[in-house]
């Protein structure tokens, strides 16, 4: 090695590490991406929901799961009884609707097989709120907090950050019962509403943010939360954690810390730069080696030569006799064993190609299976009927 190399490889993990000590030191910047994640501590993740949910469902199975809910209970219906070979709740907690409208559907037959769907979002899949006539509105003031409570509960609970506007603007229509209210600037709007829905219901939410990590820890906002979650009725709880396409592999985790990718980052532009000055030819030119040249096609017209040249005009014609009902069975899966009118339909209706040319060819094949000497006028005739197949 150099000494012109020891010297750029030690200053650029000089810079490195300055930069990465740097970062280090910097306060780190507070993320408020609402993930809503069971894994993630961030404010607005489900940690501590998590970890606090057997004690808020006891003796309740907890199945997280991260297909999508049509794949998840579809395989759990049994066609032949027409019903699920499962009951219990659906969980889903997310800032905004990430349902497809096949998953929507779903839960809607989920339900009204006597089950209950749980959805706390700042919206909904519209097939789901037009099946239950419901609409929704957002209407938007001023202020640096909305307070939610429960019907059955006088307490306000006060939020901030996270919590959205959305409300139900009409429930009238959808027979619902009002669980829950927030404050708008035209009074209190349902945010939580029960709706009956076949044999069972639909208990739908508009402020994923109570359930957050960051409310859930302050004050006694985790009561509201509680409370909420008590509607749930006993059973199994299947809970859509939405962790599909997150990946806890060694580079998602260096993109999450900035001090680390800004070193990764620092180090592939060194590599780079070093390459680019270090990349000299060190070898001789390695040579061409051409592939190995296929001669099947070659052989193939060596040996057709040689019957034609030897006018052995009906060893040909067998030979395309034998290859084209090879093509047949292989390509049609027609048995070739009778070619009578039967086969000719077969092979009429599967590679629709014309009636007559069909019964040409095989006529002119039972001719020369029983006519041991042909002509080249022969050859070229078959030959022509054959490949009007093939083509």
């Amino acid at each position: 090695m150099s000494r012109q190399t020891t010297i750029f490889i030690v200053f650029g993990v000089f810079v490195i590490g300055l930069v990465a000590v740097i970062a280090a030191m910097m306060p780190k910047e507070v993320n408020w991406s609402p993930t809503y994640e069971p894994r993630h501590k961030m404010p607005l993740g489900l940690y501590v929901l998590d970890n606090e949910a057997p004690k808020l469902f006891k003796q309740q199975e907890i199945k997280k799961f991260s297909v999508t809910p049509y794949e998840f209970f579809d395989d759990k219906f049994d066609y032949d009884k027409h019903t699920y070979t499962t009951k219990g709740t659906y969980l889903d907690i997310k800032d905004h609707n990430t349902l497809d409208e096949a998953s929507a559907m779903e839960l809607l037959y989920f339900a009204e097989h006597g089950n209950t769907v749980v959805l706390s979002m700042k919206d909904f899949p519209p097939v789901l709120l037009d099946t239950l006539n419901l609409r929704l509105s957002g209407d938007y003031f001023p202020a640096d907090s909305i307070s939610f409570r429960l019907k059955k509960d006088s307490g306000k609970y006060w939020y901030a950050k996270g919590a959205g506007y959305t409300a139900f603007d009409s429930i009238e229509k959808s027979g619902a019962t009002v669980l829950g209210y927030q404050n708008t600037p035209k009074g209190e709007k349902p945010n939580f509403i029960r709706v009956g829905f076949g044999d069972g219901q639909f208990l739908l939410h508009t402020q994923p943010a109570a359930f957050s990590n960051y409310y859930l820890l302050k004050g006694s906002r985790h009561h509201y939360a509680e409370k909420v979650l008590s509607y749930i009725p006993k059973g199994n709880i299947y809970w859509h954690s939405g962790l599909r396409n997150l990946s806890t592999s060694k580079l998602r985790f260096i993109e999450s810390q900035p001090a680390l990718y800004s070193a990764m980052w620092l180090g592939i532009v060194g590599i780079i730069i070093f390459i680019l000055f270090n990349a000299q030819r060190r070898q001789r030119i390695i040579p061409e080696i051409k592939p190995v040249r296929n001669t099947t096609l070659d052989f193939t017209k060596t040996i057709g030569n040689l019957y034609y040249q030897e006018g052995d005009h009906h060893t040909i014609i067998e030979k395309k006799i034998i290859y084209f009902l090879e093509f047949v069975r292989t390509e049609y899966l027609i048995d070739t064993y009778a070619l009578d009118e039967a086969f000719v339909e077969k092979l009429h209706l599967k590679s629709g190609k014309s009636y007559e040319d069909i019964q040409k060819a095989v006529g002119l094949i039972k001719k020369h299976r029983h006519q041991f000497q042909s002509t080249e006028a022969d050859v070229i005739e078959i030959n022509k009927a054959i490949e009007k197949l093939r083509l």
